[in-house]
C-alpha cells in the first residue's frame, strides 16, 4: 500500500467536526493542486469556499465528496477515512451538487430528482411514501414542480441547475455540499436558492458551497474560507475574513468594507484599477 494513503487512517474527529480534512495533496495526474491542507468543516456552519479560478476550491469539495483521492492525507469522516467508508453509507451522509453535471437523454425531472433517493433504497424499485415525499419537497423548494414531465434536455441552463438542486435536496443528507449552485441562475433565482440554503442551516444541516460571489458568501455563510494558490489563506466568521487586507491577498484586489445596508455583513466595494 501506498504509505502516502492513510487508507486506514482513523483519529478522534476534531470537537464539532464530523467532516474535515487532514494534510490533503490533492492533484490531477502530474499537476498538484493542493499540498498539506487541513480544514475541519464546523458541525452545522454554512461554511463558504471563496478564491480566485483556479486555487484548488471545487478539487477540495471534489475531495470532500469522496470523487478525487488524495494523493497524500485523507478526508475523515466522524474520525475515519472517507476511503474507509461505505458507498451507501457515506451517501446517506454527504450529498453532493456537482459543477457541471449531465443528465441521460430524455430522462424528465420527475425521474431525475427521484434519483437522489438511491442511497436510501434497499432495492432499485422500492419507492416508499417517505421517497415520494421527499422528492415532491424538494421540487417544491426549489420552484420545479411545474416541470416534472419535462425532459430536463430540453430545459434552459437556470432550470437544470434548479433540478440538480432538486435532486440533491431530495437525497436528505445531514451534510450538502454545493459546487457552485448559482451558475447559469439570474439575480432573482440566486438569491431564492441562496435563502433556501440558509434556511437548511438553520433547520441544522451542515452546507459547504463554492461560491465566486464574495458579497453573497459574506451574507449567507456563516464560516469562510479563503483559499490562493492551492492554501487556505484565512478562515472563520465573514467579518474575519472579509478584511481589505484579506481580499487583496486572495484576489489582488484593493476595496473597501463596508456594512451590508440590510444585513449588517461585510461588503465589499472594489476601488476599481484605476
Amino acid at each position: 500500500m501506498d504509505a502516502h494513503r492513510p487508507e486506514h487512517l482513523t483519529e478522534a474527529p476534531a470537537a464539532g467536526s464530523r467532516l474535515s480534512a487532514k494534510d490533503l495533496t490533492l492533484a490531477y495526474d502530474r499537476h498538484e493542486i493542493c499540498r498539506g491542507l487541513s480544514l475541519d468543516i464546523p458541525d452545522g456552519s454554512f461554511t463558504v469556499i471563496v478564491g480566485p479560478n483556479g486555487c484548488g476550491k471545487s478539487t477540495l469539495l471534489r475531495s470532500l465528496a469522496r470523487l478525487l483521492v488524495p494523493r497524500a492525507g485523507a478526508v475523515l469522516l466522524d474520525g475515519r477515512s472517507l476511503r474507509q467508508v461505505a458507498p451507501r453509507t457515506a451517501a446517506q451522509t454527504i450529498g453532493l451538487l456537482p459543477q457541471g453535471a449531465t443528465a441521460p437523454d430524455g430522462i424528465t425531472v420527475a425521474d431525475l430528482v427521484a434519483r437522489g433517493r438511491f442511497p436510501h433504497r434497499r432495492l432499485l424499485r422500492d419507492t416508499r411514501a417517505t421517497d415520494r415525499a421527499a422528492v415532491e419537497g424538494a421540487m417544491r423548494a426549489t420552484g420545479t414542480t411545474e416541470l416534472a414531465d419535462r425532459a430536463v434536455n430540453e430545459l434552459s441552463g437556470g432550470q437544470r441547475q434548479r433540478v440538480w438542486v432538486a435532486m440533491a435536496l431530495a437525497q436528505e443528507t445531514p451534510m450538502l455540499l454545493l459546487d457552485e449552485p448559482t451558475t447559469y441562475l439570474d439575480i432573482a433565482h440566486q438569491i431564492d436558492l441562496l435563502e433556501l440554503f440558509a434556511g437548511l442551516n438553520r433547520q441544522g444541516r451542515t452546507m459547504v458551497a463554492v461560491l465566486h460571489d464574495l458579497n453573497q458568501a459574506a451574507r449567507y455563510g456563516t464560516h469562510l474560507v479563503a483559499m490562493r494558490d492551492g492554501a487556505i489563506v484565512a478562515q472563520g466568521a465573514p467579518a474575519e475574513v472579509v478584511t481589505p487586507q484579506t481580499v487583496e491577498d486572495v484576489f489582488g484586489l484593493e476595496v473597501l468594507v463596508v456594512d451590508d445596508p440590510v444585513t449588517g455583513t461585510p461588503m465589499i466595494v472594489p476601488r476599481g484599477r484605476t
